[in-house]
Formats: structure tokens, C-alpha cells, sequence
């Protein structure tokens, strides 16, 4: 545990407890073969293609790697398959480098490749981050071969999927519309949830309805992958990418500027209600996964799924109406608030908990906010996504017989005196302009 961890969180009690927590009692063991010292099998055995995934699990992923390694026997290593063979595609799809002439074609062809034994890939450029998985990728292959029919079907049709939404915008298509971003984050990160509801359906942990409707597995990615995007503005334009959409960035700078005006401290006002309305699209999506987390009853599928979403919200509480997305980039929640809210999110009630602490506390950003940027219209339909939130909790705790708890109230009246604010602020502007 790094000492600036500690220092970060110095004024949150709760979060240093977390911190403090986790270095004392969460054991290392469950996170396998973190080194190639660790891998002792022989090469070309099956134990061998086993443990390299594994190894390949932590060096790709802080962040999944041992959440991936704390489901469920039956679940679990199908789940790192998954998470591998997609790791390859985004590694292909993300690489600058790349002609477009080769990486489409394994774009496409990627659910054909995953049945063939032994291809792996050298071409990747050497500063692609996760170029090793790519030059070892046969190992992924065998263990997806070993697995049930069942899990490699869903495997096969997500890669298949996903291959080619991202060969599409490779080929030029752009994120212009609010569909395109929406066709977008479902190649990038909707599918990544439709894929994972049919592993936990196929498991039998999980009930097969689950998978009936893709509606609200789709959701959950939606939210997590607008999430990043927000978080990367800064990084995709340094790379001469976009993935926010011109429709809402197009707004907000003058006729024939490009979204890197909005990065000019001059332009800090349109900067910021663009931002807010992109937070506004992202939150209006978390009823839906409060919807979906409530159908699940596995323990470690609920806290497997609930810790990207908690912190997901907690970012869009950070990222709201903050100029560092323009300024420096990166901004991350801090890794005490993080550690808090993993141990949060190991029941569904934690996680209604979380969802609802954050909705007021967005409620209130946006409160202290009326009138002070007369570029940004996000007030109200912010207002709304989070009441919205609150209401789906509401709603769901008479159902289960749960005592609704104080914030409920306590967000009517942030909302009512916010909505009195804003016709004051408005009433005020009119004033001033007879």
C-alpha cells in the first residue's frame, strides 16, 4: 500500500479504515502466477496454458485480475478466458500502428482465429502495452478449446460481434450522433456485458432468463464505457482519436473548430456544459443497472459486477462539472475512496447504498451550480437522472420490505430548493436583460 494512498485519503477517515483494512486482511493468495517464475509447468502442456492465462490476467488487468479470480469455481477461469480473448481484440483494435489493410481482417476473423492452434501475433507496435499477451496468444486459444462447448458458443459470438463493430470504425465510421456513441460503447463494452450474462447463465449460477433480454446487460457496459470516455478527452485527443460525440461536443465550439477547442481555457464554460451533458447521458443509464444487479443471486457475480459500477458513479460525482478533464486528464477517484467502495459493494444493498449517496451528492453539485454557466442547459435534465436513481431505490426497497432511509427526503429537498434556485436565476437573468 503506497504511503500516498494514505495521504490522499488523510481527511476521510473511512477511507484510510479501508486502506488499513485491506493490507492486513486481504490475503495475495488468490491472485495466481503473478510472475514467470511462478509458471512452473512445462511449455505445451495443459497445465502450462493454464497458468500463462493466468499470468497474463495480472499483467493486463490491476483492476479485474483478482476479482476475476474471486468468483466462483465454475465461473471463473471461463470468465478469464473471456476476458483475454477480448483483451487480444481491443489490443489489435488499439494499436496505432497498425495498417488498416492487417488489422482489419483479424478484426473480423477473430472468432475464426480462436479455434486455430498455435496463431499468435509479433506485428504489434513496441510501445503496445499488452503486446505480450498477443506474442503468446496460442495459450489463450488452448484453454478456450478446453472449455465447455457452452461458454466458448458465448465466447465465439461475442468476439464475432465485437470484431466487427470495431473493424467499422476503424474503416471510418465516427461517433458523430448520440447512436453512433451508443453503437459504439455496445461493440466496446455492451457486448462485454451481454457476453458475461451468458457465462453466468450457462454456469447455472445464475437464471437463464438473464439472458432473454440484452437490453440491460447492454446498459451496464454503456455506463462504464461512457465513463471512460469522459476520463480519457485529453489522452484520445494527444492520440488523434474521439469518441465523444460531435453532436453533443458540436455545440459548443464555433463553426470549424474541432473538439480540442474545448480544451482552451477560454472556452471553460462550453467545455464544462458539454462535459455535463455527457454526464447527464451517462447517469440517466443507472436505474438500469440497479436493475440488472438486483436480478442477480450469486454473491461473487453481484460483487464481480457491482465494484466497476460503484466506481463508475463515483467518477461521474468527480468528473461533473471539473475542468481537470480538460486540463490535465486521468483523474481518477482516489485508490482509498476505491478500496472503500469494493468492500461497499460486496452485497446489492451496499450498492444501493453507494448509488444513492452519489445521486445526492450530484444533486447537490448540480444545486450549488444554477446560474453560474449560462452556457450549460444540463441542470434540469441532471435533476432529473437523479432522482430517477433514487426512485428506482425507493421503489425497490418496498419490495423487499427495506426501511427507506433518510436521503430520500433529504434529496426531495436538494431537488425543489435547486429547481427554486433555477427560476430565481432565470427570472433574475430576464431582469437584467429589460
Amino acid at each position: 500500500m503506497a504511503a500516498t494512498a494514505l495521504l490522499q485519503s488523510i481527511t476521510h477517515p473511512s477511507e484510510v479504515f479501508a486502506l488499513l483494512k485491506y493490507k492486513f486482511t486481504v490475503s495475495d493468495n488468490v491472485t495466481k502466477y503473478q510472475t514467470l517464475e511462478s509458471v512452473t509447468a512445462n511449455k505445451g502442456t495443459p497445465e502450462y496454458s493454464h497458468q500463462m492465462c493466468y499470468y497474463f490476467l495480472n499483467k493486463t488487468s490491476r483492476s479485474f485480475a483478482r476479482v476475476i479470480q474471486e468468483l466462483h469455481p465454475e465461473l471463473a477461469h471461463p470468465v478469464c478466458v473471456f476476458y483475454l480473448t477480448l483483451r487480444g481484440l481491443d489490443t489489435i483494435e488499439d494499436d496505432m500502428t497498425l495498417d488498416l489493410a492487417k488489422k482489419t481482417p483479424i478484426l473480423r476473423n477473430f472468432d475464426k482465429i480462436m479455434h486455430q492452434k498455435g496463431w499468435t501475433f509479433k506485428d504489434n507496435g513496441p510501445n503496445e502495452k499488452d503486446r505480450i499477451l498477443m506474442v503468446d496468444f496460442d495459450v489463450v486459444i488452448d484453454e478456450f478449446l478446453r472449455l465447455k462447448e457452452s461458454y466458448r458458443n458465448v465466447i465465439a459470438d461475442i468476439a464475432k460481434r465485437m470484431g466487427n463493430g470495431m473493424a467499422d470504425f476503424c474503416e471510418g465510421k465516427q461517433v458523430l450522433t448520440i447512436d453512433d456513441y451508443n453503437l459504439y460503447t455496445h461493440y466496446v463494452a455492451g457486448l462485454v456485458g451481454i457476453g458475461l450474462t451468458g457465462l453466468f447463465s450457462v454456469s447455472g449460477l445464475e437464471d437463464a432468463s438473464l439472458t432473454e433480454d440484452e437490453f440491460l446487460p447492454n446498459e451496464m457496459g454503456l455506463f462504464l464505457q461512457k465513463v471512460n470516455i469522459m476520463k480519457d478527452y485529453l489522452e484520445d485527443l494527444n492520440d488523434g482519436r474521439q469518441f465523444w460525440p460531435k453532436e453533443v461536443w458540436g455545440k459548443y465550439v464555433k463553426k470549424g473548430e474541432g473538439i480540442d477547442a474545448l480544451a482552451k481555457p477560454e472556452n471553460v464554460d462550453d467545455a464544462l456544459a458539454c462535459l455535463n451533458e455527457l454526464c447527464v447521458n451517462a447517469m440517466e443509464l443507472a436505474p438500469n443497472c440497479l436493475e440488472y444487479m438486483s436480478k442477480l443471486r450469486e454473491p461473487s457475480v453481484i460483487h464481480f459486477c457491482a465494484i466497476p459500477q460503484v466506481m463508475a458513479i463515483a467518477s461521474i460525482a468527480l468528473f461533473f462539472n471539473n475542468t481537470t478533464v480538460f486540463t490535465k486528464g486521468g483523474l481518477k477517484i482516489r485508490r482509498g475512496l476505491a478500496v472503500k467502495l469494493i468492500y461497499e459493494g460486496t452485497t446489492f444493498e451496499g450498492v444501493k447504498s453507494v448509488f444513492r449517496r452519489y445521486a445526492l451528492d450530484i444533486a447537490r453539485q448540480n444545486a450549488k451550480r444554477v446560474g453560474t454557466n449560462p452556457k450549460d442547459d444540463s441542470f434540469m435534465p441532471m435533476s432529473i437522472a437523479c432522482s430517477k436513481v433514487i426512485k428506482w431505490i425507493h421503489i425497490h426497497d418496498q419490495k423487499m420490505g427495506v426501511k427507506p432511509q433518510s436521503g430520500a427526503f433529504e434529496f426531495m429537498y436538494v431537488v425543489l430548493m435547486a429547481i427554486l434556485f433555477g427560476i430565481v436565476a432565470v427570472l433574475a437573468s430576464s431582469y437584467s436583460k429589460n
